[in-house]
């Protein structure tokens, strides 16, 4: 696969250094990566697009899954896996990550981070939904995510990992032969690093994270906006299953009108027996799910949709009054915290909650050694597309996939340079073109995107609201390009209308998968084709960006998913 040649509006880069191995993110997956490079002896360098704990991964609240427990297994894992994954999940992937997974958290304490523990010293594992075991292991009650991004990030400064902070990543570089060559990026206020330049080196890892603000309510952080998929659509690299958007069903209500990042009512809540209950107190999970408030959370997203939809009620409640100010205060202080912030007490009152946007299943396509269809690009964590969820995540398997897949990039990495010498020549990039390849959108579109998505692609999605939301971003993008075309305008380069631009691509790539798949699977509900269709649609969608800007959207077996295993495409759609 080589690059499409469409690159970002963005000044020549002014600067420029080298490296055995760029990685872009600076979550469980990209540090763990990171460090598992340097202490290969490669060279590595972090870029992060604000602080190097700003992303997903510190918000993280619930733990991280892995057969750590008396009694439990990979195979019990793999099984919990491959149901709430609903027939799309690649079954040697999802093995792999069980399998591999107890060690990779072990390796994880080891670097210092430090999980809740019984009286006796043993890890305290709780249960989410999904799950049939106590599998969860936490820290700090629900701040689990923090605990584990304060002790990576701990560790790459004592090791002395170079790292390029408040640095949004534009393009992939490529050589004449198409091989991955560095990236270009923007970086704000680091001195002699300012401005537009370059990182060049052989291997590039995308652990960007997510793109929840594709949507107007979401559970991940501003910084959250879908760099890495549009980056690798760009360089030539295939997006699979971008339909699979997971909403989580109990995010704190804040209002019809509340925008941006809201605050997450951890599914752990409900693994330690709260109920979910409408305005007159009557648990509606009860008989929908053999699991009730703890089925996967596609199931629970929709009853809470569904209910709200009968009651014409603008949210519902989780009930965890019986739990009492001690239990609120020792195994939940971050959520009781952000409640009381807002002016609820949940000691004393039901939560408000409403699903919003929470974690993408599909991203950018790879094999079991987080390899893309790109040579030399990697991805991994919540950007990686890599078969262990299927169409819909289980709680808490994202961050144990980011460590998993992490260190198995980094050893592929390691040994491949092994093969071909340590330090071996950084690739000459192509020259960059001297004209602007790609129009950028004005920063106001990503408010009007966040809309059109929400109002067309979210929980409840129809051939009708597809096909609006197609329209929508279309026209978006057909002005753009229009304008670039007739009078060579195109919006100011800068972090907005960058942004507002890579929003854009991945919002036009999930609908475009939203409106083939015409049945209702795992997180993706179509309210016309209402039920899951395996004669048809056992099958992954796969998008990649011509070189004109359209979408080439083909489907492919789920037997043949990771790229290794590839077979040809069938019904290739130009949209």
């Amino acid at each position: 696969m080589t690059s499409t040649g469409i690159r970002l509006h963005a000044p020549a880069p002014g600067w420029s250094i080298s490296a055995d191995v760029v990685v872009v993110g600076s979550g469980v997956a990209g540090l763990t990566a990171a460090l598992r490079c340097e202490a290969a002896g490669l060279r590595t360098v972090v870029v992060t697009k604000a602080r190097l704990d700003d992303g997903s991964t510190r918000w993280a609240q619930g733990g991280i899954a892995a057969a750590l427990g008396e009694g439990d297994t990979p195979d019990q894992h793999l099984d919990d896996t491959l149901v709430a994954g609903a027939g799309l999940c690649d079954a040697d992937a999802v093995r792999l990550l069980v399998t591999e997974g107890p060690d990779a958290v072990r390796r994880l304490i080891a670097t210092g981070a430090h999980f809740d523990e019984s009286s006796e010293g043993n890890l305290e594992l709780t249960r989410e939904g999904g799950h049939h075991r106590r599998r969860i292991a936490h820290a700090g009650g629900d701040a689990t995510g923090a605990e584990i991004s304060r002790a990576l990030v701990e560790a790459v400064r004592a090791r002395g990992l170079r790292t390029i902070e408040n640095a949004l990543v534009l393009d992939l570089l490529t050589d004449a032969d198409g091989r991955t060559a560095g990236v270009t990026l923007h970086v704000m206020g680091e001195g002699q690093h300012d401005g537009v330049g370059a990182v060049h080196a052989p291997h590039v890892v995308l652990a960007t994270g997510g793109m929840g603000q594709v949507f107007s309510a979401t559970t991940n952080p501003s910084v959250s906006t879908g760099d890495g998929v549009a980056l690798a659509l760009r360089a030539g690299a295939e997006v699979s299953d971008l339909e699979f958007v997971q909403f989580h069903p109990t995010v704190l209500f804040l209002g019809i009108d509340a925008e941006g990042q809201q605050p997450l009512v951890s599914e752990a809540v409900r693994g330690e027996g709260a109920h979910l209950v409408d305005a007159d107190g009557v648990r509606f999970m009860v008989g929908q799910h053999e699991l009730a408030e703890l089925a996967p959370r596609d199931i629970v997203a929709k009853g809470i949709t569904r209910r709200m939809l009968e009651q014409d009620a603008e949210n519902m409640f989780l009930d965890a009054r019986h739990f009492g100010a001690d239990m609120w205060e020792h195994r939940f202080p971050t959520i009781l915290a952000a409640c009381r912030a807002h002016g609820i007490d949940p000691v004393h009152e039901p939560i408000p909650i409403a699903p919003a946007a929470h974690y993408a299943s599909g991203g950018v396509r790879t094999d079991d050694h987080g390899r893309t269809t790109v040579p030399g690009l990697y991805a991994c964590g919540e950007v990686a597309c890599t078969g262990v969820h299927g169409a819909n995540r289980l709680a808490s398997n994202s961050l144990l996939e980011g460590l998993v897949y992490a260190e198995r990039i980094a050893a592929d990495i390691a040994d491949g340079r092994a093969e071909n010498g340590l330090h071996a020549r950084v690739p000459a990039p192509v020259p960059q073109p001297e004209q602007p390849a790609h129009p950028l959108l004005g920063a106001e579109a990503r408010f009007a995107i966040q809309r059109i998505m929400t109002e067309g692609a979210g929980v409840l999605r129809s051939a009708d609201s597809l096909d609006k939301a197609a329209d929508q971003l279309q026209r978006l993008h057909t002005e753009a390009r229009d304008a670039l075309a007739e009078n060579g305008k195109t919006a100011e380069p800068g972090v907005d209308t960058w942004e507002s631009t890579n929003l854009l691509c991945v919002a036009r790539v999930l609908v475009a998968a939203a409106r083939l798949r015409e049945e209702t699977r795992g997180c993706h509900w179509r309210e016309d084709h209402a039920e899951r269709d395996d004669a048809a649609w056992r099958r992954h969608i796969v998008v990649r960006l011509n070189p004109d800007r359209t979408l080439a959207v083909q489907t492919t077996d789920s037997a043949d998913f990771p790229p290794t295993r590839q077979q040809p495409a069938q019904r290739p759609q130009e949209q």
